[in-house]
Formats: C-alpha cells, structure tokens, sequence
C-alpha cells in the first residue's frame, strides 16, 4: 500500500467515525437488546463481526442486552440422540425428555458460544437462562386449533413450551451495573418449578419491554417487513400493521415476529426493528446509519 493509499484509507476511517458521531450521542446510556439467531449464527464470518460489534457497543457507552435461539443447533443434538421432533404452528412439541436436550443445548452450548463470541473480541459477557436470578417466569404456553367442518376448537398439548409471564430484570441491572454483557438463553421456569422452552423471539420482546430499552433489534433471515411488490418498508406504525395484516401484505412467519415487536413497543421500547442478520455488521448499520437498514416499527 502506497503512502496515498495509506492516507485515503485513514480518511475514509476519520469520515465514518465523523457521521456516526451524531448516533453515538443519541444511543449514549442506552440499552438495546438484540435477538441473534437464524443463519447468522451459523456463519462463522457474521458469528465473528456479531460478537465485535456487540463489544463496540458497550465500549461505546450502550448497554446491549443479547437474547439467542438456537433451532438449529437443537436439531443437530435431537438428530445424534435419535429423538424425532414434531411441530405445530411452528412451535415444537417438547417432551419431558426432550426439553432436558433444549435446555442443555440452549442454556449451555450455544450460551457460551455466544457469549464467547463477545468475550474474544473484547468486552465481557456472561451467559444465563431465563431460569437464573429468578428472570423468567414462565406459564405452560395454550394453542386451539379449529376443524374446519365441525367449527370445534380442540386444545392442542405442546409440552414444555412456555411464554413469558413476568421479567424480572434485576438480574439484567446487576450485570450491566458492572459492566458486563448479559447473554440470555430463551428457558424459563414455571411457578411449579418446571422448565419451558420459550421462543427466543417472544423472550427478547418481553425482555425489552420489561426493561423499557431504547431499541429491539431482531435479527433475521429477511430484510424486513416487505409490501405486495417486495420492497423493504422502512418504518411502519402500529395501525399500518393492522391494515397490512388485514390486507394479507403481512402473513406467515412475519406476523410473530411483527407482533413481538407491538408488544414491545406498546411496554414503553421506543422502537423495535425486524432485520437481515445476514448483512455485514447489521446492528451497526441499523443504529449508527440514517434510517438503518431494516423495518422500524413505532407506535
């Protein structure tokens, strides 16, 4: 590299630096919290650039709050064990058995390896489960599925899927007091002491909600909530997500996703983004860029 190219280079660096200052400021003190998962995770280049963008953030002043699925890495360890899983709605069913597996593999494997991630690249983070410092309580999650000739609505028994029924966050103010990254496992606890298997999307909304964060990053496979010719929808208002659902603009598995992020939103977090995990540096581009890179939604 030539002395010109040297000094390009350094200015390119001072000019990004420069337009990101004005984010900075505004994000200063505050606390965002990430759902990471979807390939993302998977990825050892993206996995690499999550865990250094996430220690950027709290080296500069913001305090992120990560929440993590693990899908993927569930099936791996239910496929080596033998153990066949079955889903409706989306949801898997999970056994006695089987939610012994997903808390093993959520709350531990992946766990670490997330918050490993954060670790390497400098900063220090500490992986826990809903079940730790009493953060999650969780309640036996209910489904009905209606027959279509008979109109009968029939109750449908997934096992040990939960939701969220109270965040207590003190736990979460404990670490970030001290200056530490939480890295939170999506396993809850019932008030009979049994453990549930929570979707890490619902756990990260009701995690910002109880927290009242400035942000909700979710991080996915898509690049946000796209209208009828699929073009990317910057930001959208609770009412235009009620008329796109009713229109069908909204349909699949982005209607969880988007109501996750009304939950949120309607608990006090200022905004709540839906975005591609799959793009370089996301987070950065979606806090530190105008008008980022995903869906905004706001109420």
């Amino acid at each position: 590299m030539t002395s010109t190219d040297h000094h390009a280079d350094a200015a390119e660096q001072a000019r990004i630096v420069a337009l990101a200052l004005p984010y900075l400021r505004r994000y200063a003190g505050a606390t965002i919290v990430v759902k990471y998962g979807g390939h993302a995770m998977g990825e050892d280049v993206l996995a690499d650039e999550f865990g250094r963008d996430i220690a950027l953030l709290k080296q500069v002043g913001i305090n992120p709050v990560v929440v993590h699925g693990g899908g993927p890495q569930i099936n791996a360890m239910l496929s080596r064990l033998k153990i066949q899983s079955t889903f409706v709605d989306g949801l898997r069913v999970t056994d006695a058995a089987m939610v012994e597996v997903v808390e093993m593999v959520l709350a531990g494997t992946v766990n670490k390896m997330v918050a490993g991630l954060i670790n390497r690249a400098g900063a220090l983070a500490v992986g826990i489960c809903g079940k730790d410092g009493g953060l999650i309580r969780a309640r036996k999650l209910t489904r009905t599925r209606r027959d279509p000739g008979s109109a009968i609505e029939t109750a449908l028994d997934l096992g040990f899927v939960g939701e969220p029924e109270h965040v207590d966050v003190r736990v979460i103010h404990a670490l970030t007091g001290a200056g530490l990254i939480p890295v939170i496992a999506p396993v809850g606890v019932g008030a009979d002491g049994a453990t549930y298997n929570i979707n890490a999307d619902t756990v990260a909304g009701a995690i910002a909600g109880a927290l009242g964060a400035n942000r909700l990053l979710m991080l996915t496979d898509v690049p946000g909530v796209l209208d009828h010719e699929g073009q990317l929808m910057a930001e959208l208002t609770v009412d235009q997500i009620d008329a796109m659902r009713a229109d069908g603009t909204i349909s699949g598995g982005m209607i969880p996703k988007v109501e996750t992020c009304i939950a949120a939103v309607r608990q006090g977090v200022k905004g709540a983004t839906i975005l591609d995990g799959r793009v370089h540096h996301a987070c950065l581009l979606e806090l530190f860029t105008e008008g980022g890179i995903g869906t905004l939604i706001h109420t």
